[in-house]
This record gives C-alpha cells, sequence and structure tokens, in this order.
C-alpha cells in the first residue's frame, strides 16, 4: 500500500509541473473554430505509425476533452507534435527508487492559438509522462497501440484543464 501512495505522489508531482509548466503565453480563449493536431515533426524524425496513431487518437481526445470549447469563430487550437516517447516495459523492475515499474512514455508538443490569417497568438508548451505499465501487460500485442491511446488521452485531459478560458 505505501508503494502504491509514493507511486501515485510521485505521478500526482510529476503531472503538476509537467501539466501547467507554461500556460502564461496563452492568452484567454473562450471559443475555438477547430481542434488540429500537427505530427509531421513526428514523422520528420522516423517516427511511423505511432505517430500516426498519435495524431489520430490525440484529435479524438482533444476534441472530447474540449467539446465545450469548440465552434463559432474564435481562432484554431493546433497541436504542433514535437516528442513521443514510448519505453521498452518490462514488468516488475524495482527501479532506482523502489515503485517498481518507473519507466515512463512521455508525449511532447507545443499547442498553438492561431488566427485566420496564420499568425501565432499564443504557445502552451507540454509534456505528459505515463508509466509504461499504462497500456495493460506488456506481452500483449496491441500493448503499445493502448500506451498511444492512453497518453494521448491524458495529455488532451491536461491541455483541456491548463489552457486559460476567458
Amino acid at each position: 500500500m505505501a508503494r502504491r501512495f509514493r507511486l501515485a505522489a510521485g505521478l500526482a508531482a510529476l503531472a503538476a509541473l509537467c501539466g501547467s509548466a507554461l500556460a502564461g503565453d496563452f492568452p484567454p480563449t473562450p471559443l475555438f473554430s477547430d481542434v488540429r493536431v500537427d505530427a509531421r515533426p513526428l514523422l520528420a524524425k522516423s517516427g511511423g505509425l505511432p505517430a500516426e496513431a498519435m495524431a489520430a487518437d490525440l484529435t479524438a481526445a482533444l476534441r472530447k476533452n474540449l467539446a465545450d470549447r469548440i465552434g463559432g469563430r474564435g481562432p484554431s487550437l493546433v497541436v504542433v507534435l514535437t516528442g513521443l516517447s514510448l519505453r521498452d516495459y518490462v514488468g516488475n523492475g524495482g527501479g532506482r527508487l523502489g515503485l517498481g515499474g518507473t519507466q515512463n512514455d512521455y508525449l511532447e508538443g507545443d499547442a498553438l492559438l492561431v488566427g485566420r490569417r496564420g499568425e501565432v497568438l499564443g504557445r502552451h508548451h507540454q509534456l505528459t509522462a505515463t508509466p509504461s505499465s499504462y497500456g495493460g501487460a506488456w506481452y500483449d500485442p496491441a500493448n503499445e497501440r493502448r500506451r498511444v491511446a492512453v497518453i494521448a488521452d491524458i495529455y488532451a485531459q491536461w491541455l483541456a484543464r491548463d489552457l486559460p478560458r476567458d
């Protein structure tokens, strides 16, 4: 039980640091005209199928988490993905902190507020980390695909929480 508490406390602290680090450059925006994901930087780094899957999953997750803020004539929200790291996950390793399974997956990107003429009105950088074990059993062939979906959903939840409203 103590191990779970330490893990939860550590993840909460990391999430707090990663989730709201740089929201100051993003002006309050009540509604976005559109929400989309640009995965070209990941694809340029040979991101391949995980980058393509991430773009689709993150678009769906953003639309779900920002549903009450999409519509109207406001600026667009464009999330440019700059990093995706899916760590090898082998299960029960104690890790150097003794937390068990301390390997994490990371998703990094910039949320851009883009005006009608293509000008960038605001920027919010975000790094999200999740334990690699969130995708389920490491030996399951569908594990990596689930890990991509999980980190996309968590990234979208943090972004929806951190972007200032009006």
